[in-house]
């Protein structure tokens, strides 16, 4: 079937639509420099000077029909629309220097009310196989009846931005423009960009039907009770959601609607970083024929990869279908939330493991979107860095963060899900006195929750964050549930939980004017330490 892109002023006679795996793995073996096949049968890319996102240069073009819904500021920044089709024209004119071209026709969202028919245009193979690994692919039937795509992305990422040009402040620019239905991508070849763009434009359009979209993994029990676990880069998400005794859903983006659950993306997206067989079975067997892996160091001669060598980034990644994972369900739909699980690794050390959160709690933690890194490399850095980032994913919120969270309280409430906070970080001190949380405590606390073991037994009331800590959970020593027993200095315990609360509320100031009372009074008190 012929098919062409002359309607976006692209001339390009070679164009590769919804293209196989093989065809994709040859011409990116041959035309794309550090592209190989690993051991397992992997896609191995180099994705570039970029080897992450670039949140500081995506920019949203302003128009009067959408300005006044969007949450402005240094995540949703604006771009005139003048610039932006200077962006356009760029994009456009590098693509037509190009010898052959991809296009990926896909859907986002698997509940059919709600998808978006979405088209790529892009110049690697590597991002084509990317794109078709992380969409729902369409049939036959469907394809050959795609007809106009409700948004479209033009990658010229290999192709850099004009620094001189107004609002441009380095080579990269992604711009998404929600009245023509466009995202434009220059200066970055990294693949993770077409993803986030989809997600941003699904986090402006879901809100308006009264849909809540998160960024979030989400599992379902025999019983067909459904979790959905929310948290920042290293909490546990993806690995946490590959539960054996649970389907998947999947593990990064969903939305809540009128009727349940369903999954935005056709694939996965799982750090690499450590990888193991012994720790993340289900994902380390998925990296095989089809699974794009990204700069990831291998050994040249065996193409054994090498998951603790960070030489090219900590941000390691591997991209592979749904269907990799053995334990899946598709489609990717399910009933309404269960339970709604906050995850953070606080690397300070006085969260506790597990405890249950009301509905306004559970709006004050979602817009917190709390975790914790370890003191880094920089000279002087001792102690942990608190990072917030509001709904557990701020660098693709379009509203403003108590939109999403007044619609998670409203079906919290609605359906009685229960809210918990699981911390995954630091006990017995912070990081560099104490210790990491064994992986199969938080399992066991996970596992609790789904059985119920944790409706009935004698909790505690902590007394700054006013949450509920369970004293007792199957398969998970009782003395490490309230955080200060497991401290030997009490003192240091009670100030660095003070300085935590401190935290908590010097970040949340930005947000009290929009916020409701009840959110705000749900969170840490700093008057009630002892």
């Amino acid at each position: 079937m012929n098919f062409d892109l002359t309607q976006y002023g692209i001339d390009v006679k070679e164009i590769l639509r919804n293209s196989s795996v093989p065809v994709l793995y040859e011409i990116g073996l041959r035309h794309e420099k550090g592209t190989a096949i690993s051991d397992t049968g992997a896609l191995l890319v180099y994705s570039g000077d970029k080897t992450g996102r670039s949140p500081k240069d995506k920019r949203i073009v302003r128009h009067p029909d959408s300005e006044n819904n969007l949450d402005w500021g240094n995540i949703n920044i604006k771009l005139d629309e003048h610039t932006y089709k200077v962006n356009h024209e760029r994009a456009i004119d590098y693509l037509n220097t190009r010898e052959r071209l991809f296009v990926v026709d896909a859907f986002a969202g698997w509940d059919e009310k709600y998808r978006l028919k979405v088209r790529i245009i892009c110049h690697r193979a590597y991002h084509a196989l990317f794109m078709q690994n992380m969409l729902i692919m369409p049939t036959k039937e469907e394809l050959e009846n795609f007809g106009t795509p409700d948004y479209v992305i033009f990658n010229g990422g290999g192709f850099p931005a004009n620094r001189y040009t107004s609002e441009m402040t380095s080579k990269t620019s992604v711009d998404v423009n929600l009245e023509e239905k466009e995202v434009v991508i220059l200066g970055t070849e990294y693949a993770g960009e077409m993803k986030k763009g989809i997600f941003s434009i699904m986090n402006y359009l879901m809100p308006l039907q009264d849909v809540l979209p998160m960024h979030c993994s989400a599992n379902v029990g025999d019983d067909g009770d459904v979790s959905v676990l929310f948290g920042l880069s290293g909490t546990g998400k993806t690995t946490l959601s590959a539960d054996p005794n649970r389907k998947l859903l999947g593990d990064d983006e969903h939305c809540w609607t009128d009727t349940g659950i369903f999954n935005i993306e056709g694939g996965c997206y799982a750090k690499a970083i450590d990888l193991s067989a012994e720790n993340e079975p289900d994902i380390y067997n998925a990296i095989r024929y089809g699974t794009v892996l990204e700069n990831v160091m291998y050994d040249p001669k065996t193409r054994e990869v090498d998951y603790t060598d960070t030489s090219i980034t900590q941000n390691t990644r591997a991209s592979y279908p749904l269907n990799f994972i053995d334990n899946v369900q598709i489609p990717s739909v399910a009933g309404h939330a269960n339970h709604i699980i906050f995850l953070t690794c606080d690397a300070f050390g006085v969260l506790p493991p597990i405890c249950r959160l009301t509905p306004e709690q559970a709006s004050y933690h979602f817009i917190s979107g709390y975790t914790a890194k370890v003191a880094g490399t920089e000279m002087g850095v001792t102690e942990p860095q608190a990072t917030f980032s509001a709904c557990f994913g701020a660098a693709f919120m379009m509203w403003h963060p108590n939109r999403y969270a007044e619609l998670l309280a409203e079906k919290i409430k609605k359906h009685n899900a229960k809210a918990w906070l699981v911390n995954t970080g630091w006990t017995g001190g912070p990081h560099g006195v104490g210790s990491r949380i064994k992986l199969k405590y938080t399992r066991a606390l996970i596992d609790a929750i789904h059985n119920g073991d944790l409706d009935d037994v004698e909790t505690r009331t902590d007394p700054h964050f006013g949450f509920e800590i369970p004293l007792s959970c199957p398969g998970v020593p009782s003395e490490i549930l309230v955080p200060k027993d497991t401290w030997q200095d009490k003192e240091a315990f009670e100030a660095t939980k003070e300085k935590l609360v401190g935290l908590f509320q010097k970040n949340f100031k930005s947000f009290e004017a929009s916020v409701n009372s009840e959110t705000i009074a749900a969170g840490p008190k700093v008057h009630k330490l002892a």
